[in-house]
């Protein structure tokens, strides 16, 4: 097991266009999901966190501010990387940084096959499984 950096990057910093590159190999390439629906206006305000491992990014999310809620998402982690915690480590990262700053409710929406990592962290799905225009059924899941 690879020791794992987590790191808070500045949008188009050199790391998070890393974060991008591989956000676009995971969602655009590997699950089909249209380029245009990927990269949003979002991207440009939110918190981009990054995993590193071996000197490589292998997972990425972005934190969202907004008045109602902490939006988490993007969630990623390298084909090669899965299965080794990743994402519930950068989740947990997520939601300090967001406590810290006195934040305490957190809002995602999960590609259904992924609910179980995010109900481990308090998450709880809610509403009906709709289709994000993607093809990939997604829950909306908040924190109480």
């Amino acid at each position: 097991m690879h020791d794992i950096t987590l790191l808070t990057v500045p949008v188009f910093s050199t790391l998070c266009n890393a974060a991008f590159a591989l956000r676009r190999e995971v969602f655009v390439i590997e699950q089909q999901i249209p380029e245009a629906e990927e990269f949003d206006a979002d991207d440009l305000t939110a918190t981009h966190l990054v995993a590193i491992a071996a000197g490589n990014v292998v997972g990425t999310l972005r934190i969202i501010w907004t008045p109602e809620h902490v939006k988490l998402g993007r969630v990623v982690v390298a084909q090669l990387w899965r299965g080794q915690g990743i994402s519930t480590r950068l989740l947990r990262h997520a939601m300090a940084l967001a406590r810290d700053k006195g934040e305490s409710r957190f809002y995602l929406t999960a590609q259904h096959d992924k609910l179980a990592v995010y109900e481990k962290l308090g998450f709880v799905a809610f509403g009906e499984p709709f289709d994000d225009g993607s093809g990939i059924l997604h829950l909306k899941m908040k924190t109480y």
